[in-house]
Formats: structure tokens, C-alpha cells, sequence
């Protein structure tokens, strides 16, 4: 009785019932950027951009730019992104959902040619495993949802917040960014959520392809890198870490 109860305040889907035990499926975490998606969602904003945005908001976005660029001088690639990626948000101030979800689907029809095809079919088989899959990425977590359902693909999304007030408007401002050891921190909370601990799943993967993923890498049980660049081979050779390429 307890058993049941305990069952039905998490997915039935993470489950497999086997002898009277419960054993939880096999996690499945897939990043956006670079693997499911091989291009760059950065650029696809920024070009939608030039085609719809006004000079207001082109100014936001230039004083972004050269803010970015003073940190990533002297903080690095990441700090770079990140300040744009936050100044980019900026420019969706006072929109609806209705209006970003026009702008992200525009996103998904420039992009959709460079989906990961092959990626693709192997989330498909570990769902028909029953798997548990996760898109885990920094990228703003509309963007996702809306490519998502352009795939037709039934997972989760752990990813960059965009915030709203309570009349239903974008602040212009974005959640804490999904990268580096927040993607791992972001899935331990949602396995926590879900009641489900490192020692009761029976493995999780990751399917990731850059530096920025090394944390959530080393944290999975089964980390594979998806076409990856010269010098991610080389950290996957001195880790042993599986290749898939395409």
C-alpha cells in the first residue's frame, strides 16, 4: 500500500515495477546547443533580430554587445555569452506570451534544418526503452519548448527562465543561466522533485558536446560526446568517454 501511494506522486514513466521492487528507468539528458540542435542558437536570435526588431531595441542589444565585450576580455567565452544572452532577453520587455511565442516559433523554422537528425532517433530509442529524457541546456527554455514541439518529441526541459510579471508581461530579464555546474545542480533538484536519488536510478546519460558540459560529464554514468571538436576528443580519450558522431 505504501508502495502504491508513493508511486502516484511521481511518472509512472520513470518506473519499472520487476518482482515486487521498484527500480527507477534510465535518465536521459540531451543538451541543445551544438548537439541536438548543430547550430547556434545565439546566431539564430541575433539574425531574427535584424529582421524584426526596432531601433530601441537594436540599441539595447548594442549596449549589451559592449558590455559583453569588456567582461569577456577579462572574464572569458562564457561571461561573454552570458552578458549578451541577458542583454538580448532585455529587448522582450513588455512582450506577451503570445508575441514571443510568434518570435521563438520564427526561431525554430530558421533553425530547423540544422536539428540533429540522428540524435533524434536515439532519443526516440531510449523512449521506446522507456527512458526518462531531459533537454538540459542554457538556452531560453521558450526557444526550447517550441523546437521541441516541432519534433514532436515528448521530454522534459530544464533550462534558461525567461520572467514575467503578474500581468502576464516579460520583465526583459532571464532566471539563472544553465551552463556549467548549474546543469548539474538543475538536474539533482529535478531528480529530487521527482523523489528519485542517485542510487535508486539505474543510470543516467548525458549527451553533450563542449567544455562547458565537463561538470555534468563527469557527474553522469554514461557521459557521450556528440560530434565533438578536437579538443573535446582528446578529453574523452583521457576519460573514456563515448563518441557519437554523425
Amino acid at each position: 500500500m505504501i508502495l502504491s501511494i508513493y508511486l502516484q506522486t511521481v511518472p509512472t514513466s520513470l518506473y519499472l515495477l520487476n518482482k515486487g521492487r521498484c527500480c527507477v528507468l534510465a535518465i536521459v539528458t540531451v543538451d541543445f546547443d551544438g548537439t541536438l540542435y548543430q547550430g547556434n542558437s545565439f546566431k539564430a536570435m541575433f539574425q531574427i533580430g535584424k529582421e524584426r526588431f526596432t531601433t530601441k531595441q537594436w540599441a539595447t542589444v548594442a549596449a549589451g554587445l559592449v558590455k559583453a565585450s569588456a567582461g569577456g576580455l577579462l572574464k572569458g567565452k562564457n561571461k561573454f555569452r552570458h552578458d549578451f544572452f541577458r542583454a538580448f532577453a532585455k529587448t522582450f520587455k513588455g512582450k506577451t506570451t503570445e508575441e514571443l511565442d510568434l518570435f521563438f516559433q520564427e526561431l525554430v523554422n530558421f533553425g530547423k534544418a540544422e536539428v540533429h537528425q540522428n540524435l533524434v532517433l536515439k532519443i526516440r530509442e531510449h523512449q521506446d526503452k522507456g527512458d526518462t529524457v531531459i533537454v538540459l541546456s542554457g538556452a531560453l527554455q521558450p526557444f526550447l519548448k517550441a523546437f521541441i514541439k516541432d519534433l514532436q518529441l515528448d521530454v522534459h526541459v530544464l533550462s534558461t527562465e525567461l520572467l514575467f510579471n503578474r500581468e502576464g508581461l516579460c520583465t526583459g530579464e532571464i532566471g539563472q543561466i544553465v551552463n556549467g555546474d548549474i546543469k548539474v545542480k538543475k538536474l539533482q533538484e529535478w531528480m529530487l522533485q521527482q523523489h528519485i536519488s542517485v542510487n535508486s536510478t539505474k543510470e543516467i546519460w548525458a549527451y553533450a558536446d563542449s567544455a562547458s558540459d565537463i561538470p555534468l560529464l563527469h557527474y553522469v554514468s554514461n557521459p557521450i560526446l556528440v560530434n565533438p571538436k578536437e579538443d573535446m576528443v582528446k578529453i574523452a580519450e583521457q576519460n573514456q568517454w563515448s563518441i557519437f558522431a554523425s
